[in-house]
């Protein structure tokens, strides 16, 4: 099974950026600050705070299964490479282990035990009470809208896909989360013509639930790939850009998960498509895989992340940057600094809203959902590392904590600081 989101890296040394200008704090209480990379003459987008804008999304996989569970696809989906063998460390697609204390139901593994005892199993995100636990977490932590993915449910999971929809929608209303749907159209042959038909038919029922995510009075949708420089993304311009004005005149805010470097149509992006970029709503460029540390989080802010805003402000497009907690398993994560230099240069932009990538992304560990807080958690002899891997004790919960603290300083509920309040152990 084929994980979409590719860590394709940029190349090039991050540097520390040069102080420029000053954006304005746009969601009240927040004091201004120095901002690298301003861009004069700079209009804000004209969206005013609703479901996406002013607010932290979270990228919701929810494609973990396991045999046994009563999923339509019934197979280890998501956890091993091929789903008809249990996970192991010559079978898997796991780069983060599970914090499984919440989870009702759990599934065996073919991993060794534990290394502080107990038999290696994993969860089912088709079981009711995992989606439920997931939303629970969100509510606590004030994630405040979950972007479902939905990979083409044309193909063999589809039946699973639409059951997890319905689960999803059903945590969302009792847990007082918002969601929407998130359309990945990675090796989606027929995407132009089928993605409609599964809106129209399926997917456009559940904006009537009052917990599907609303922006300027419009039902959210985003479409993520369109102009990635990769085989599994071959659409042109034209048919890309018909897409994005079918949903627009179904009355849908449109999202576009785009290339990190869409505005100049180079590296991650094909040429051609700004016309298709420039005819979203909001624009929601990739980061994972693009920065490991706090000076290519500058970099990024200086050299891509300002000059982008400046040209979404230009377009009337909402700017939602995406926000990764790091590469667990590549000792990346400097136990929470580096998302929250994250944090902390993209409120100083005034972005439109964080979009954080992702919550149960453990095949790439950039996952900030429970995670193994130590050794003890994690499988034998799998050379997993733990939120601990770099000698600081962390919480389970503490990357879920320290989003609720990056939210809380985009919406100016926090002062805006450089200095990261989150502790990782509460």
């Amino acid at each position: 099974m084929t994980i979409s989101r590719r860590k394709l890296i940029i190349s090039g040394a991050a540097a520390s950026a040069a102080a420029g200008g000053v954006f304005s704090t746009r969601f009240a209480g927040a004091a201004e600050e120095p901002a690298l990379g301003a861009q004069p003459g700079a209009k804000p987008a004209a969206s005013p705070v609703g479901d996406v804008v002013g607010k932290v999304t979270v990228g919701y996989q929810g494609w973990f299964a396991c045999p046994g569970d009563g999923a339509p696809i019934n197979g280890w989906w998501h956890w091993s490479r091929d789903m008809s063998r249990p996970p192991s460390p010559d079978n898997t697609t796991i780069a983060s282990w599970p914090d499984m204390r919440e989870y009702d139901a759990t599934y065996p593994t073919a991993y060794q035990d534990l290394n502080g005892g107990g038999q290696a199993t994993l969860f089912s995100s088709w079981d009711d009470q995992t989606v439920d636990t997931h939303f629970r977490w969100m509510a606590e932590n004030n994630c405040d809208t979950a972007a479902l993915q939905r990979f083409n449910p044309f193909g063999g999971e589809g039946a699973t896909r639409d059951g997890m929809a319905e689960k999803v929608r059903a945590a969302a209303e009792k847990h007082g989360r918002k969601f929407y749907i998130m359309y990945d159209v990675t090796s989606w042959t027929q995407m132009q013509s089928q993605i409609k038909e599964d809106w129209t038919t399926k997917m456009s029922a559940y904006t009537s639930s009052g917990a599907y995510a609303v922006q300027n009075g419009k039902p959210v949708v985003c479409i993520w790939g369109f102009g990635f420089n990769d085989d599994g993304r071959p659409f042109e311009p034209a048919p890309c850009l018909d897409v994005v004005n079918w949903f627009k005149d179904q009355g849908c805010y449109v999202i576009g998960g785009v290339p990190t470097h869409w505005r100049t149509g180079q590296s991650d992006s094909r040429p051609g498509f700004l016309d298709v970029y420039h005819a979203f709503h909001m624009i929601s460029p990739w980061m994972v895989g693009r920065i490991s540390d706090v000076g290519g989080a500058d970099h990024f802010y200086a050299n891509v992340n300002g000059p982008d805003k400046a040209d979404c402000d230009a377009h009337g497009i909402d700017y939602q940057p995406c926000v990764i907690p790091g590469d667990l398993q590549s000792g990346h994560r400097a136990h929470g600094d580096l998302m929250w230099r994250q944090f902390y240069n993209l409120t100083r932009l005034d972005v439109a809203g964080f979009y954080i990538s992702m919550f149960d992304e453990y095949n790439e560990a950039n996952q900030i959902a429970k995670t193994a807080e130590t050794a003890a958690q994690v499988p034998a002899g799998s050379g997993i590392r733990a939120l601990d891997e770099d000698g600081t004790s962390c919480s389970s919960d503490y990357y879920l904590r320290l989003t609720a603290d990056g939210g809380r300083m985009l919406k100016g509920e926090l002062a805006l600081t450089p200095d990261r309040p989150t502790s990782p152990q509460p």
